[in-house]
This record gives C-alpha cells, sequence and structure tokens, in this order.
C-alpha cells in the first residue's frame, strides 16, 4: 500500500496511497474535524453514489480509520461514523508528508 517518492535523490518519503482516493480523503477531512458524520452528510460530501460510499465507508473501517454505528430513527436506519485515533494519526501523518514533498 505505501508509495515512495524520491525527491532530488535526497530524501525519500513514504505516503500511504490508501489515502489517494479521492472519496476516502473527502470522507476523513470531514470526520477529523467533527465527532461524527452521518451517511447522508458524507454522501453529500463525497458526491458519490450510495453503493460508492458504502464501498469506501467498509475499507476505511477495515482498515479501523474509522468506526461505523449503525442505529435506527423513527424506523429509519441511520448510519454515523467517526474518526478513531488510528485513523487521525494516518490522515496527519499524509499530510505532513506532503508537506515535505512540497517543501523538498
Amino acid at each position: 500500500r505505501d508509495c515512495h517518492f524520491s525527491i532530488s535523490n535526497l530524501v525519500t518519503i513514504q505516503m500511504d496511497k490508501f489515502l489517494f482516493n479521492p472519496i476516502r480523503l473527502k470522507i476523513m477531512s470531514s470526520l477529523i474535524n467533527k465527532s461524527q458524520c452521518d451517511f447522508n452528510y458524507l454522501k453529500k460530501v463525497t458526491e458519490s453514489t450510495q453503493g460508492n460510499l458504502s464501498v469506501q465507508l467498509k475499507k476505511l473501517k477495515e482498515e479501523k480509520y474509522i468506526e461505523i454505528e449503525k442505529t435506527f430513527s423513527n424506523n429509519y436506519p441511520k448510519t454515523s461514523c467517526s474518526i478513531t485515533e488510528n485513523g487521525r494519526i494516518q490522515f496527519e501523518e499524509f499530510f505532513k508528508n506532503l508537506i515535505k514533498m512540497k517543501n523538498s
């Protein structure tokens, strides 16, 4: 899953390519600033289909980047997502590496 970038043959930056997916990146960007987001909000933010969003949420959960809670509200299913500590660390590391690449 890692990408390696060499810049000027001096610096090698190891990047987790998992977050290069635009939908996963938008999900994580939304969750980093909120304690919880519901499925419909994430669908709107990511501009993705219900099916594609579900697939990306499942992948993020499998990698322990997020937690998913499914409940019912007025007999309607409600899916809420929150970022895990691991997800927060991975997201911050991803952006630190992007900044390193930019500044190299």
